[in-house]
């Protein structure tokens, strides 16, 4: 049950019971008003006619005396010295008035007490008209406040989701509209959360593009020196470590480019099929890998499409070298349509990589190597430009499996 279904059930119960109790009060209300009238009235002929049998012995109003049927409890009380007036209850309910006379008798009159008033029946039905008009206006009006409520959380909500989607310029408070509510005050502290996470990330990017970039200068020197050394094993991993370092800043380079927002695709017409061999055939040579370790697999008929295909091959070959370093091949590569399929015989991928997409700097499971985390970052970044659709789950075989669905138009 929404929001709104349940604030309009919370009105329109609480509305239906101070409804039904002012009702219920005003016709209680109403039947003793009508009874003290005609107690009196009653108490006022029989005083009336206590005077006159006083005076001339002459019973006025029908009035009787010692009346066999009178109640019990108002002869106890004429007894004691008082004039009263006493109710008998349905059926046949009576309205009785006693009072003592001379000789120590008692002079009592009874009318009919009618319980069903035309008076009362037609109060009766109004309040019930009534009432029933009253909760349908409240129920249109609770309908009214609780879907103005419900939508503002709901565009709150929206706003929530395009921050977490990277639109951290989106305004919770303008989406909220004016006032000065609990959802207004909710609005405002999104976005100034929103805000601070902005200035984070900024502060994040500018330190990557620095540091890459101040880096850059003395890793190319070190690299240059590292090839300058005599033949040996410690020149080897000297160099061996100094390329690893020159890969790590040109991969902060390519993020911090990705960062900023100007990376734009170079698109052209590109055979998906085709081209996704001819790449895997690219990279089989530039990593020296064996002819079975990557193997691609051409489903459905060839699909032309739109793209940047130096992109395409940078995210096949991040994603490929992934597996190969914390998977097990062989590597298998399916094309279909324009749908592209990266998967290892590894252990998969973690669950909160599944989840929450990869992260720069998180190697994932301790089983699946170490490393940085820039390849699988890097990929998304690059399939973000594209336009397409880059996810992480686990294969039918328990391997790692990664989708690259790339869109009909760029």
């Amino acid at each position: 049950m929404g929001l709104r279904s349940k604030l309009g059930l919370i009105f329109v119960l609480v509305s239906s019971l101070a409804i039904l109790v002012l009702c219920v009060a005003v016709y209680g209300q109403a039947q003793r008003s009508r009874e003290d009238r005609i107690r009196g009235f009653a108490d006022e002929r029989i005083r009336s006619a206590a005077e006159t049998y006083d005076l001339n012995d002459v019973l006025l109003f029908g009035s009787r005396l010692d009346d066999p049927d009178l109640p019990p409890q108002l002869r106890d009380s004429v007894l004691s010295g008082k004039r009263a007036t006493f109710r008998t209850g349905s059926p046949n309910a009576k309205m009785w008035a006693a009072v003592g006379v001379k000789d120590g008798q008692i002079l009592s009159i009874a009318q009919d007490y009618d319980v069903k008033d035309p008076s009362m029946t037609a109060l009766r039905r109004a309040l019930i008209i009534g009432g029933i008009g009253t909760v349908g206006l409240v129920v249109l009006a609770s309908v009214v406040a609780a879907g103005s409520l419900s939508r503002r959380i709901v565009a709150v909500a929206g706003t929530a989701r395009r921050i977490a989607a990277g639109d951290l310029d989106a305004s919770a408070a303008a989406a909220a509209g004016k006032g000065h509510d609990e959802v207004q005050a909710l609005a405002t502290a999104l976005d100034t959360m929103a805000s601070s996470l902005r200035g984070q990330l900024e502060a994040e990017r500018r330190f990557t593009a620095d540091v890459a970039h101040d880096l850059r200068t003395p890793v190319t020197g070190l690299l240059t020196a590292a090839e300058l050394l005599p033949p040996g094993r410690p020149s080897e991993l000297v160099r061996d470590r100094a390329k690893v370092l020159r890969r790590l800043v040109e991969d902060l380079l390519e993020i911090a480019r990705f960062d900023s927002g100007v990376e734009q695709a170079d698109l052209e017409h590109v055979g998906l099929g085709a081209f996704v061999g001819s790449a895997v055939g690219r990279l089989r040579m530039q990593q020296s890998l064996a002819p079975d370790s990557v193997v691609v697999h051409r489903v459905g008929r060839e699909e032309t499409i739109s793209t940047d295909s130096r992109r395409i091959e940078r995210i096949l070959a991040n994603l490929i070298v992934n597996g190969l370093r914390h998977g097990k091949p062989p590597i298998e590569v399916t094309v279909n349509g324009r749908t592209i399929e990266v998967v290892d015989h590894g252990n998969g991928y973690p669950e909160e990589l599944i989840a929450e997409g990869p992260r720069r700097f998180r190697s994932g499971m301790a089983e699946r190597g170490v490393g940085h985390g820039l390849g699988l970052t890097i990929a998304a970044g690059h399939a973000k430009v594209l336009g397409a659709e880059l996810t992480f789950g686990t294969a039918l075989s328990g391997g790692a499996c990664a989708r690259l669905v790339l869109p009909e138009s760029p």
